[in-house]
């Protein structure tokens, strides 16, 4: 991490743990937002109006919570208005790094190596770990948000008459209920993966795996009740945080991060629901299975000797065509 603008130590996934050796995330540490006007929005200073071309994201394919604000700036129609530059799949001694694997981008606005040193363009001092996504104002070269929930929210209403308004992220009637699911879901299955995967003792990892399997069981009930979406017809900011998990879980969670109780595909309700998103006119063009399973299996405390599985097969998303000669030894 970066620790008064300086990188400390290699890399590493753990973050924290709390006194039962459970995974803690960071907070994040950039919280201002993009406003039709420039006020300020519910954190941070204000300045930051919306205009088409001022603002850049930074995100990896692998991160659920890069990919958020990858499908919102794809529903909305956005790609005209912000531009996006995607870091390697592999995780560096360094964190993430910019390149040439296909599907990621060198940095051509910043000219940075590592993602770090966007982090301290905008702070030269800062301490933290440089994190992705990142909404980067072009104007003031600065870090606008690192907070993948508050750009899904901007990019829904903060660019105005930018963005295309079929879809609305938060409608107002519905607000109080998508808080109150997003708040049983991020801890217990999008963060709950990661509090498996990465907790340091056994009742850590068995209390994270219960929370999974317990939100997959529910949203199952829920969606064999109900649907297409998690509310009815109206496609919301909670589908979209849901969906970046579920779309990972069968090649990364289910075997590296030891949630291997059922697969998504194990789920006819969910697994129906995963394809059903993918089938939402560009949510398919943010997701690459290759990144995800390339970034995942490049984390050393997990799989310290880099193999990456051929598989699983998932068909209609990454089919997996088995050789018909078994290579030489």
């Amino acid at each position: 991490m970066l620790v008064d603008g300086k990188w400390t130590a290699e890399w590493h996934p753990v973050q924290a743990t709390d006194a039962k050796g459970g995974f803690v995330r960071q907070i994040s540490g950039f919280r201002n937002w993009v406003t039709p006007d420039g006020s300020a929005g519910p954190t941070g200073e204000g300045g930051f109006k919306a205009e088409a071309g001022r603002y850049h994201l930074y995100v990896a394919l692998i991160c659920p919570w890069a990919s958020r604000t990858l499908i919102g700036r794809k529903l909305k129609k956005l790609e005209d208005v912000i531009s996006v530059s995607v870091v390697e799949p592999a995780l560096a001694a360094e964190g993430w790094k910019f390149g040439t694997y296909p599907g990621s981008n060198l940095d051509a606005l910043n000219g940075a190596t590592y993602m770090h040193q966007i982090y301290t363009s905008a702070d030269p001092h800062y301490t933290g770990r440089a994190t992705v996504p990142v909404l980067w104002d072009k104007e003031r070269k600065t870090i606008v948000n690192n907070e993948s929930a508050d750009i899904l929210r901007m990019l829904n209403t903060g660019f105005g008459d930018l963005a295309d308004d079929t879809f609305d992220f938060y409608p107002e009637p519905l607000r109080d209920q998508i808080d109150a699911l997003n708040d049983r879901i991020y801890p217990r299955l999008n963060n709950g993966v990661y509090r498996a995967g990465f907790a340091t003792t056994q009742l850590a990892y068995e209390e994270a795996f219960v929370d999974v399997f317990s939100m997959l069981n529910a949203l199952e009930d829920r969606l064999s009740a109900g649907g297409p979406y998690l509310f009815g017809s109206s496609l919301t900011e909670a589908d979209i945080r849901l969906f970046v998990t579920l779309v990972r879980f069968d090649a990364a969670y289910f075997g590296l991060f030891k949630c291997n109780l059922k697969r998504i595909a194990d789920y006819p309700a969910l697994n129906a629901y995963l394809h059903r998103m993918l089938a939402v006119p560009g949510v398919a063009d943010t997701v690459n299975i290759d990144h995800i399973k390339q970034g995942y299996y490049s984390i050393k405390a997990l799989n310290p000797n880099g193999i990456v599985p051929v598989g699983p097969d998932l068909p209609g998303l990454y089919p997996v065509e088995l050789a018909t000669t078994r290579p030489s030894a």
